[in-house]
């Protein structure tokens, strides 16, 4: 029997903000398509106080960013990059184009196209977020998108210096020093100075992921990637600082990360929370951590793995780490997660910054329909046909036929009708099934 011992606020509350962050985000939407960059600049001044006449960092600005940081920066970020874009070129590899004769004369197959161009946003108001340009730019290049667009707000009053590296150095086409709602309106209907995108992707705050909601339609989107959740699976085989600092080590990135223990362990779980207070009065992030872990913290006690794992699916987590004797078990049996980072040698800040996965993952629950940010999520997969013979074009003219006019669609089936007369020698009539 499942026994939560800690839970955040109520699911009212929650949907309250929800509603908040809709009509702030409709408004400013509203006021980029109308006045363009009059509307972007007036934005930026009032959250960011970041004022520039153009948003757009030119190439002695990114120079001047690059220089600012140390050999061993670049090559730490150089190494990152080279994890990430390795992966996503073995995702690439695993998917092909196809062409395959499924009858006598009928071709029919796929195209892997890449989109023509892509915004990216990079978070860096609280935190310069360095790793998110190399998640969304190096996986969209690899895909083989043309046109690259970054913003990424100002940090500390200017462009973050590591933000502007990382951006470069992945191969963004144009780097934007814009944050927020704006930057992604800029992106997604365009201004007098910036181009829209035809797909905007990278996580952010309740606002931007809120953005990228309202906008899907115009713009394509990867996923709807608000602010960061973790999930620790854990039984008596690991112990109370691990879960605590795996908790904590997300619950930093702002005020509203949930961040969930499921254990098997009553013993652990109460130490778990113990050793978080303990945590929360040394750790630097402390302030931000604790408003996150006190409003959307929880601990959940289960009887089995089985119960974990059914609890697991229904919190459906951007997040989940596996410490227990079997993490293997949760790999075979989970099925609605971002990512699993199995076992206490891995954990979720080597895939959030390094190790090669993508970080950009499902929140809110859309990990039950949907992965996360991918080389995949970039290509369109296109399907194409063609007839070779006279006989295949008629063959097939008169099952469709027929097919149509059980659906009542005329018009339709005198597109199969013709092909019968002129390529089966048959006299159907117009409009009229074939026989």
């Amino acid at each position: 029997m499942i026994k939560v011992l800690k839970d955040g606020r109520s699911a009212d509350a929650l949907a309250e903000d929800d509603a908040a962050v809709r009509r702030t985000v409709e408004g400013i939407l509203a006021d980029v398509e109308a006045r363009g960059n009059a509307a972007v600049r007036e934005l930026s001044v009032k959250f960011d106080k970041w004022d520039r006449a153009d948003y757009r960092l030119s190439d002695a600005e990114i120079e001047a960013c690059l220089s600012q940081l140390t050999r061993r920066d670049l090559n730490d970020i150089r190494f990152a990059q080279e994890q990430v874009r390795n992966f996503a070129q073995h995702q690439k590899d695993a998917l092909k184009d196809l062409e395959v004769e499924t009858l006598p004369g009928i071709v029919l197959g796929h195209k892997n196209i890449p989109v023509n161009s892509v915004g990216c946003y990079v978070p860096g108001g609280k935190y310069p977020l360095l790793a998110s340009a190399h998640m969304s730019v190096l996986t969209a290049k690899v895909a083989g998108v043309k046109r690259v667009v970054t913003c990424a707000p100002p940090y500390q009053g200017a462009p973050a210096p590591a933000i502007v590296a990382a951006q470069h150095l992945a191969g963004a086409d144009e780097i934007y020093c814009l944050g927020g709602v704006q930057a992604v309106a800029a992106m997604a209907l365009g201004t007098e100075t910036i181009a829209p995108v035809d797909m905007l992707v990278g996580p952010g705050n309740a606002f931007v992921a809120e953005a990228k909601r309202q906008l899907f339609g115009r713009v394509g989107i990867d996923l709807f990637a608000g602010p960061t959740e973790t999930l620790v699976i854990a039984d008596d085989s690991v112990d109370a600082e691990m879960c605590a600092t795996d908790l904590l080590g997300q619950a930093e990135h702002g005020p509203n990360s949930p961040a969930i223990l499921l254990t098997t362990s009553q013993t652990l779980a109460h130490a778990t929370m113990a050793e978080i207070e303990r945590l929360l009065a040394i750790l630097p992030t402390g302030a931000v951590a604790r408003r996150s872990w006190e409003d959307y913290g929880a601990v959940i006690v289960c009887d089995s793995d089985e119960e974990m794992v059914a609890e697991a699916d229904r919190i459906a987590s951007e997040h989940v780490q596996v410490m227990t004797r079997d993490p293997d078990y949760f790999l075979a049996n989970m099925t609605n997660y971002g990512a699993l980072f199995l076992g206490p040698r891995t954990n979720v800040a080597f895939g959030d910054k390094v190790i090669g996965t993508n970080h950009t993952l499902p929140t809110k629950k859309a990990a039950r329909y949907t992965g996360g940010l991918w080389v995949g999520k970039f290509l369109k997969t296109c399907t194409y046909q063609k007839v070779l013979t006279d006989a295949a074009s008629a063959m097939i003219g008169e099952y469709c036929s027929r097919l149509c006019m059980l659906e009542g669609f005329a018009g339709h089936a005198e597109q199969a009708n013709v092909r019968v007369r002129r390529y089966g020698g048959r006299n159907v009539p117009y409009a009229t099934a074939a026989e």
